[in-house]
């Protein structure tokens, strides 16, 4: 059985990568989602192992000690990390998993899994990005100017990624990813196990 494809979506505020790991987890429901580890507290409606997995700080620091993270980040006074334990599990399984998450953990990602996939989302040049940011109507000039500033520093590490797409519109965007998978799911290096296979059914 071939391993699955850990996918990676990355992108700046206002790229929309939300919208498009949706649309592509919406289109391509096989495929599952990363399920992180928190220490903060379970919000109304949220349920051990489907939103988050739940666990003290000292837990926390415990799974950093034994090396059980694929990526961890502190936001906001609280910590958040990917398990490797589950996501190894979907991959041996021949399923494919996709994550949504910044740059920095993504690059935690990629020196902890080497074949995981990178994909950066961008609009199509950073006139764009900010009308977009200035449409939510929730940003002030100082903070747009961060968050502008902090997409310039993304971008700046494109070498990382494997995929670039940029969303102009959402769907189109969407449709990429989705052949992205399609191509990544037949390259020669992943389907060596079933090449051989034939030739061995074809020997004479």
């Amino acid at each position: 059985m071939n391993k699955g494809l850990l996918l990676v979506i990355c992108g700046p505020s206002g790229a929309g990568k939300g919208t498009i790991y949706n649309m592509v987890l919406g289109k391509m429901p096989e495929i599952k989602r990363s399920i992180s580890v928190t220490t903060r507290n379970p919000r109304a409606g949220e349920k051990e192992g489907i939103d988050y997995y739940f666990r003290t700080i000292k837990q926390y620091q415990q799974m950093i000690a034994a090396d059980e993270f694929l990526e961890t980040a502190s936001v906001f006074n609280n910590f958040y990390g990917t398990p490797k334990a589950p996501v190894m599990e979907i991959l041996q399984k021949g399923d494919d998993v996709m994550f949504e998450i910044d740059v920095v953990g993504a690059r935690q990602i990629k020196a902890k899994y080497s074949d995981s996939i990178l994909i950066f989302i961008m609009t199509p040049n950073f006139k764009t990005l900010e009308n977009r940011l200035r449409s939510r109507g929730t940003e002030t000039d100082e903070s747009l100017k961060t968050r502008l500033n902090g997409a310039y520093n993304e971008l700046l590490q494109y070498p990382m990624f494997d995929y670039m797409v940029l969303n102009d519109k959402a769907e189109d965007a969407a449709s990429t990813i989705e052949s992205i998978i399609k191509a990544e799911r037949q390259k020669v290096s992943r389907n060596t196990q079933v090449i051989e296979k034939i030739l061995k059914e074809g020997e004479r």
